[in-house]
């Protein structure tokens, strides 16, 4: 089996390919990014290429399937540009997986693409998928769920799956989620699980995590197998403020939803935090899933819990904890600029 993975080298690509590597059934992987890393993957050959400009078809030719993961956060103040790759980069994934005769496709969706939906119960895959208005993340998520749909009346002969993971940690991510979500403002020391006293407590703040290495896995079985539609990806337990307490030995503290949106709004518009208020939207209005269908279907279920996923992210924090590929880089930051 040929699998080509777009999108290879970030938090939930490696983990892919580490995953595809170990899969007697796989014979080659094509490892597909912006920028080819140096690090050597079991069975990968890398290939450099853009979704929002190179032509896909060539790469694509010959592959059994093809797994899209590409996806932009940053820069979070130019929505055009984060457009161009998202949507309208994955529309020419669809095209291309299409036109090069690919016979499965397996895309990066997320919780975020659901509408509201309760933190008291769990939504199956069913439940509508259009997202939280205020987030970028969200909606672009929700669009590209629409195009999907388009694509699988247009092609129904293509075997498509769409991946609903949790917010999804590994330690080796800890830079990338750190100059994505964090910033170069707050030092990775101030991060540490021993240094947070308190987190904060408010209706609605419930929401589901899951190891990168179990997500990995979960894309390997939704390649090698025959299965189609959507799969929620998550572990146990559902973190709320309690759990998260536990997690870091921290005291919940309540805090006014209003307050803290309103910090974060303001220091997102003065350029002193990369993340825009829409997160924080999207944590209190996305549902909690129900991943039974991953577990009866794809035979998936997470060798990790959220707390360790979570902890281990946090670890990961205080030890600057990288890897060799571009993003997941202590220096990723600096080779984006000499980039541009």
């Amino acid at each position: 089996m040929r699998v080509v993975v777009v999108g290879a080298t970030g938090n939930v690509g490696t983990s892919v390919l580490e995953a595809l590597g170990h899969d007697e059934g796989v014979d080659q992987i094509v490892g597909v990014a912006r920028r080819v890393p140096s690090t050597a993957y079991p069975k990968t050959t890398w290939r450099q290429a853009n979704v929002t400009s190179s032509d896909l078809v060539p790469l694509f030719e010959g592959a059994d399937v093809v797994i899209h993961l590409a996806w932009s956060i940053q820069p979070s103040h130019d929505i055009e540009a984060l457009l161009r790759t998202n949507v309208l980069g994955s529309q020419r994934v669809l095209d291309a997986v299409a036109a090069a005769g690919v016979p499965a496709l397996v895309v990066a969706s997320s919780v975020g693409a659901y509408s509201r939906g309760p933190k008291d119960g769990a939504v199956t895959e069913d439940w509508p998928t259009e997202a939280t208005p205020t987030s970028f993340y969200a909606r672009h998520k929700a669009e590209v769920e629409r195009r999907l749909d388009r694509f699988e009346r247009d092609h129904p002969n293509v075997r498509v799956v769409r991946m609903r993971p949790a917010l999804s940690f590994k330690r080796e991510a800890a830079e990338e989620v750190r100059r994505l979500f964090v910033g170069p403002l707050v030092p990775a020391w101030l991060l540490r699980p021993a240094l947070i006293p308190v987190v904060p407590s408010m209706p609605g703040l419930r929401f589901q995590a899951v190891h990168s290495s179990d997500v990995g896995e979960a894309y390997r079985l939704a390649a090698t197998r025959q299965v189609r539609g959507a799969f929620n990806i998550a572990a146990d337990p559902v973190m709320d403020p309690a759990e998260l307490g536990k997690a870091l030995r921290a005291k919940p503290m309540r805090v006014p939803a209003w307050m803290l949106r309103a910090v974060i709004s303001l220091t997102w518009r003065l350029h002193l935090q990369p993340t825009e208020p829409g997160w924080f939207d999207m944590a209190l209005r996305a549902p909690v899933m129900d991943w039974t269908r991953a577990r009866t279907e794809l035979g998936w279920s997470p060798t990790h819990d959220a707390r360790q996923a979570l902890t281990e992210l946090l670890d990961g924090f205080s030890r600057r904890a990288s890897t060799g590929t571009p993003p997941l880089s202590p220096r990723g930051r600096r080779r984006r600029r000499r980039s541009r």
